[in-house]
């Protein structure tokens, strides 16, 4: 269980930190003689009234009083908890977040994190190196998707084989357990285990801060069914991750608008003709959570399903779903 975060950590981490940069990548922000200028992000407006101090390190809004560091605006504008906003902020610069003993401030995940960043290393390693790769690399191709557009996803291959994962990383009981947790494996009653991807083209989904979560599998042979994610885990939970958020802003941290289109395919061949702002809910219908997430990404979400009925069905549901919002 991790512990409080040291309050000296926490005032060096604000000391390091630029906030016009940190609002900048969230907020268009305007040059004002010694200050930033924006309309606020927190409550509609037309004449701009919020500042952003890069000598105080400290933002304000002259219209509803929103004022802080730039941990506070992480947290508001980025609908984070504390220690996310802090682990987050200390991951743009590379720092490790201590802690200090004594305080239980929920589960450490960090075991699972690293698991799951090692499974998303090893599909991206047999992709290269696997004997029966082949196959995927020619699907890849026959779609356009080159090796850099590749490695921007982090695409891999899962080898047919019921326990190649499971050798490769189940060292010890701990890690045959974290597998197990991560969704990567599954035991049955009888206690033999083997792995949940198997001879699929494995698409890696990010969080926010670019940590794998969880993963798609496309199926090459025949079978069913074509395509499977990991199940709910501590970390992954299909109805609030969406595919290809993270790359989305990489490539554009305010983007002007998303495309909200069907699956991890559509990202990417997208993403090869130089269209970098579409992200796929995960085989589920699009949820207020995936909403609000997006609208704290951008201002205009365009939805671009397939034109079948299943397709038209989804979108008249997300139209629903998003009118509330």
């Amino acid at each position: 269980m991790p512990g409080a975060i040291p309050q000296h950590f926490i005032d060096e981490l604000l000391s390091r930190a630029d906030i016009v940069e940190i609002i900048g990548r969230r907020v268009p922000l305007k040059k004002a003689g010694r200050e930033f200028q924006a309309c606020c992000p927190f409550h509609n407006e037309k004449t701009p009234s919020f500042t952003v101090s890069p000598t105080k390190q400290f933002y304000h809004c002259f219209g509803c009083g929103a004022h802080g560091s730039a941990l506070s605006f992480m947290m508001e504008y980025d609908r984070l908890s504390f220690p996310e906003a802090v682990e987050e902020l200390a991951t743009s610069m590379g720092l490790e977040v201590p802690r200090e003993a004594g305080f239980a401030q929920g589960p450490d995940h960090r075991p699972l994190f690293d698991i799951l960043e090692r499974a998303a290393a090893y599909f991206a390693q047999q992709l290269r190196q696997h004997p029966q790769a082949a196959q995927a690399v020619e699907y890849l191709r026959g779609r356009g998707v080159s090796g850099e557009v590749a490695a921007d996803f982090r695409l891999g291959y899962a080898p047919p084989g019921w326990d190649n994962l499971l050798q490769t990383l189940g060292g010890d009981d701990g890690r045959i357990r974290l597998l197990r947790e991560a969704g990567l494996i599954t035991e049955q009653e009888d206690g033999k285990r083997y792995d949940r991807l198997r001879d699929r083209i494995i698409f890696p989904i990010r969080d926010t801060r670019g940590r794998v979560v969880g993963f798609g599998g496309r199926l090459l042979g025949d079978g069913k069914p074509k395509y499977l994610n990991s199940p709910e885990t501590p970390v992954f939970h299909k109805g609030r991750e969406l595919y290809g958020l993270f790359e989305a802003r990489q490539a554009d941290a305010n983007p002007a608008r998303l495309l909200v289109v069907e699956g991890y395919m559509d990202v990417v061949a997208l993403a090869q003709f130089g269209i970098s702002n579409a992200v796929a809910t995960l085989g589920t219908a699009t949820t207020s959570d995936h909403l609000e997430k997006l609208y704290r990404a951008t201002p205009e979400l365009v939805f671009c399903f397939d034109g079948d009925r299943a397709g038209r069905d989804a979108a008249w549901k997300a139209l629903q779903t998003a009118l509330p919002l």
